[in-house]
């Protein structure tokens, strides 16, 4: 999906059009029950506690509204630093046709590399970043809110309404004050499922977006601090100790997502590191773990047509279904003699990228549909022992035979290969 899509039009998706539903289905049900239950119109300590609950329910879609249209902050195309020196120490996306700023990663979703991108959220269609953080954690934080108060008006009024029959005959009618049909119980059961269900889904993403912020880290960037912890505790000869660059602090952390009109702090480009560090310390890392990550890469070749299906039942059987990664990343589609880069393993599954062919790099008409890097299964390819050159890919990228570039070009090369820059298949 483009991240171009603006306005109204982002909103007609599965995402946004369920959670709006779940909104509205626990706001109108709440309300509905609430009139029977506790009338506004009975005292002024009730007419206080819808409004409660109308603030809170206008609250969150206000919120879920600028998050989604606001949107993350796209990294422009085909950018570069204002010191073209600086872009040894940055990635280049090839789909952007740009180097990736600090803290920037690209979406395959949006299509796009996203400004301090978290992840990629369904429910807003669009990404989490730098732009929109603050207005996406309120929306979760105001629907909890809401959906905990829901809650409680749901479970009194059912409460109220099983029992009506009881109040009726014991000399309580002032609390027999809900009764129920077959569409209100339906809907007081739905509401209250809908409702509880809002209030522990949402907080466990709470939990873990108030964790990010408050170390000011991104769900990307604590997998990357993960593997850079690992990579210094394997490597037991460096001295070299990573420091993660972002954290200023608690309190500098919240004011750098939260401020008193959810203004975006700064470009989303260039960062406050803290002392020791500079803006490029946790793109060096990201480079090291790329160049470890394609020692580690093995080639294999397709020997069987792989459909690029999710659940793969006819042509590749139940077995390999049945250990189908629990991941959305894409399955790629290979034919017979493909060759494939793999750098993750699974006993029914790899992931890799295609080599593209000579005819496929030359000419984009001939390019094939759909994604060429994502999982696949095992079993419809071979591992090759000897390594297959790549007649194609590092010369295409200058227009140049690896003769005719001298020793001079081949060091820019290789330093293009280390940023991603080169036709190298990761």
């Amino acid at each position: 999906m483009s991240a171009e899509i603006s306005g109204f039009r982002r909103f007609l998706h599965w995402g946004p059009i369920t959670a709006i539903s779940i909104i509205k289905c626990i706001t109108l049900t709440t309300l509905y029950m609430n009139s029977m239950w506790w009338p506004p119109n009975e005292s002024f300590a009730a007419f206080a506690h819808q409004a409660v609950f109308l603030l809170l329910s206008t609250l969150a879609t206000f919120n879920y509204v600028m998050a989604t249209l606001t949107g993350p902050g796209l990294m422009p195309k085909r950018w570069q630093p204002k010191r073209l020196k600086d872009t040894e120490f940055l990635q280049y996306c090839k789909k952007c046709e740009g180097y990736k700023a600090p803290r920037s990663h690209h979406c395959r979703k949006c299509d796009r590399c996203v400004k301090k991108m978290d992840h990629h959220c369904p429910w807003i269609n669009h990404c989490v970043g730098w732009a929109n953080h603050a207005y996406f954690t309120y929306f979760l934080l105001f629907s909890i809110l809401g959906s905990l108060h829901g809650t409680v008006v749901l479970c009194c009024s059912f409460w109220r309404g099983i029992y009506r029959y009881y109040y009726l005959t014991h000399g309580m009618a002032h609390l027999a004050s809900v009764q129920f049909t077959l569409a209100s119980i339906i809907m007081c059961i739905l509401g209250m499922g809908l409702a509880i269900g809002v209030v522990i889904g949402l907080s466990m993403l709470l939990y873990i977006q108030m964790k990010t912020i408050v170390g000011n880290q991104t769900g990307i960037e604590i997998w990357i601090v993960e593997k850079a912890i690992y990579r210094r505790y394997r490597n037991t000869e460096s001295d070299d100790e990573f420091l993660y660059p972002y954290d200023l602090g608690w309190r500098q952390n919240l004011r750098q997502v939260f401020n008193d009109e959810c203004q975006k702090r700064g470009d989303g480009i260039e960062w406050p590191v803290v002392e020791g560090c500079d803006q490029f310390t946790l793109t060096r890392e990201q480079l090291a773990q790329k160049e470890e990550k394609r020692a580690r890469t093995r080639t294999y070749k397709c020997i069987s047509p792989v459909t690029g299906r999710w659940l793969p039942i006819f042509s590749q059987g139940w077995g390999v279904c049945l250990r189908a990664p629990c991941s959305d990343e894409p399955r790629i589609r290979l034919r017979p003699d493909d060759i494939v880069r793999v750098t993750r393993f699974r006993s029914q599954w790899l992931f890799g990228e295609r080599v593209l062919s000579e005819r496929e790099l030359t000419d984009r008409k001939h390019q094939r549909k759909g994604p060429i890097r994502g999982w696949f299964p095992r079993r419809a390819t071979v591992e090759l022992i000897e390594p297959v050159l790549e007649s194609s890919g590092d010369a295409c990228s200058s227009g140049h035979s690896p003769t005719e570039n001298g020793n001079g070009n081949h060091s820019h090369l290789k330093q293009q290969q280390r940023n991603g820059h080169a036709k190298k298949y990761m």
